[in-house]
């Protein structure tokens, strides 16, 4: 027997062999399992799809029809050979999957087709931080988030931050209406966490405010003038609050002040007020308003007066130095 025919003779024993093997073997008759198709890129958690999100679909077997595509404003998918457009607004990840593989499979184009869906980016669930915050953004709710995760995003508030967070949502009523609806929140017992129920959850499609605090305005005959916060809304601010928190009255204040404060109407109104007799309590205290503007004239009269006794005081001292100087 020559050498090649040893090889021959070899070989056909081998594959007989395999042959045998692999006719005994019961996986032979099992199908073999379909692999999984994941996509590490895309690994945001499911939630319920809207419009502009951007969708990642795999098709195993069928890599010309997988893609990624973003879903239309009027929450609508549109594949290729597929008439029909697939409705995706509101269906999570495995929902979209079960409806592209039964469009397929309706348009004959794949039979028993393996769909995994997962989303690559969130555009549906956006969150609006706005107003008195660090860092005001638009973010997307990847997941639910919490009010205090909210303000968080926004590196929290802002030292002139008002007492209020103004949370405003739509919903939508069994007649199909859409409401604007707005959560007042205080802010003090949010961040206390006294109450839980505040520090309410978000899902995406929430508008944050956080109102800049209310001022009342102090100027004119005030050691220290400027515009103060209003610290408590559920109580009065009073006239002699803010000359505490101005430092007290400059000297040749007049004896009648003034608040000017806006009207329903918008104009502003001029209300005087007797200063001199609250300062010596004949007349009770007088609350101010958030925007009102607390103005205390000056007294020019009597600054004028005191101007010219001061020259004349000047000189005389002036005057009696000489006389001293020439009767040495």
């Amino acid at each position: 027997m020559s050498f090649r025919t040893m090889v021959i003779t070899s070989m056909r024993v081998i594959l007989v062999t395999l042959l045998i093997s692999a006719i005994a073997s019961p996986a032979w008759a099992q199908q073999a399992p379909r692999p999984v198709a994941t996509d590490a890129g895309h690994n945001l958690p499911a939630r319920p799809v809207g419009p502009n999100d951007l969708i990642a679909i795999s098709i195993y077997g069928s890599p010309e029809l997988s893609r990624t595509i973003r879903v239309g404003t009027d929450g609508l998918i549109h594949l290729p050979m597929v008439k029909k457009p697939i409705k995706a607004e509101g269906a999570y990840p495995t929902d979209l999957e079960t409806s592209i593989a039964a469009a397929l499979t309706e348009e004959g184009i794949l039979k028993d087709a393996f769909v995994t869906v997962t989303i690559a980016e969130y555009q549906s669930h956006p969150i609006s931080v706005s107003g008195a915050v660090k860092q005001p953004l638009v973010f997307q709710a990847s997941t639910p988030v919490t009010l205090l995760e909210a303000l968080s995003e926004a590196n929290g508030l802002r030292d002139d931050a008002g007492q209020e967070v103004l949370v405003s949502r739509r919903q939508i009523s069994d007649n199909g209406e859409s409401k604007l609806l707005t959560q007042h929140i205080p802010v003090r017992a949010l961040m206390d966490a006294s109450d839980p129920t505040l520090n309410v959850t978000l899902n995406g499609g929430e508008n944050i405010l956080v109102p800049v605090v209310d001022k009342i305005y102090v100027i004119g005959n005030v050691k220290k003038s400027g515009a103060f916060p209003v610290q408590n809304s559920g109580s009065d601010t009073t006239i002699l609050q803010m000359l505490a928190l101005a430092e007290g009255l400059a000297p040749f204040a007049t004896k009648e002040a003034f608040i000017y404060r806006r009207g329903a109407s918008g104009a502003r109104n001029e209300i005087p007020i007797p200063l001199s007799k609250i300062m010596q309590r004949k007349s009770p205290d007088v609350a101010l308003l958030a925007n009102d503007i607390f103005y205390i004239p000056d007294n020019k009269g009597k600054r004028l007066a005191v101007a010219t006794i001061e020259r004349l005081a000047t000189a005389g001292t002036t005057v009696s130095s000489a006389l001293v100087f020439t009767t040495r």
